[in-house]
């Protein structure tokens, strides 16, 4: 039933697209009745779906004014869709009487209208700055993927867990001060912070043999740590 009830939605779309996307963008009331007088078939819940998600895109891509506008048809369509389940009768055979009952002085329909329409513009904001935030959470966890270092941890949250003091040592970019601060540690703890360091690709052995030629290597230098990367904090 649900796949049936897609498959209908999907097909709907694929065919009146233009034509939704046409009528959310008309301002008048007089527009909207003959537009719907020529395509009656328009009026529908997947319309006024379709509207709904019109509005979340439009307040992502922040165009607000057009969301506005589009947020009004959406209302308009879902006051008919009321109207037709009050009357007992269908939405295509009541939604001129919409445009008398809003164009007329019932300034109590009028009020109800602009009430949900107000309320419907928040929802929307709403539901934009949740999709906003969750697209935000995916972008920071691609990006702590791509610094992941060979042994696969994170350079920042490894430089954030490490003592003050050898923190310091990579704020000031001081080999010398870090293998200060690693002698005066509980050799276990100093042996932990450093496989962690290598891992998260944060600090490499060897990397200043690397950069300063193989001579060094023949020489018989000791392994050095050498800074490769420094997330910004």
């Amino acid at each position: 039933m649900e796949e049936e009830k897609e498959e209908k939605h999907q097909t709907f779309m694929e065919k009146y697209e233009k034509q939704i996307k046409r009528f959310g963008m008309l301002q008048r009331w007089d527009d909207s009745q003959k537009y719907l007088s020529d395509y009656p078939h328009l009026v529908c819940e997947e319309t006024a779906n379709y509207l709904v998600i019109m509005c979340i895109d439009l307040e992502v891509e922040e165009k607000h004014a057009l969301m506005e506008q589009v947020a009004h048809q959406t209302i308009v369509m879902q006051f008919i869709l009321e109207l037709s389940k009050s009357l007992k009768v269908d939405p295509r055979g009541c939604f001129r009487q919409f445009f008398t009952k809003i164009k007329t002085t019932d300034q109590q329909y009028q009020d109800a209208f602009n009430d949900e329409l107000e309320s419907f513009k928040e929802r929307v904001r709403g539901r934009a700055k949740i999709r906003i935030e969750k697209a935000l959470k995916e972008y920071e966890e691609e990006e702590r993927q791509k610094r992941l270092g060979p042994g696969g941890l994170d350079p920042v949250e490894v430089y954030e867990s490490l003592p003050a003091e050898m923190q310091k040592c990579f704020d000031d970019k001081d080999i010398q001060m870090l293998q200060d601060a690693i002698s005066r540690m509980d050799p276990t703890e100093a042996k932990h912070h450093m496989k962690r360091c290598i891992e998260s690709g944060l600090w490499v052995p060897n990397a200043r043999a690397d950069e300063e030629g193989e001579k060094d290597k023949e020489e018989g230098d000791e392994p050095q740590y050498e800074e490769v990367k420094k997330e910004e904090q």
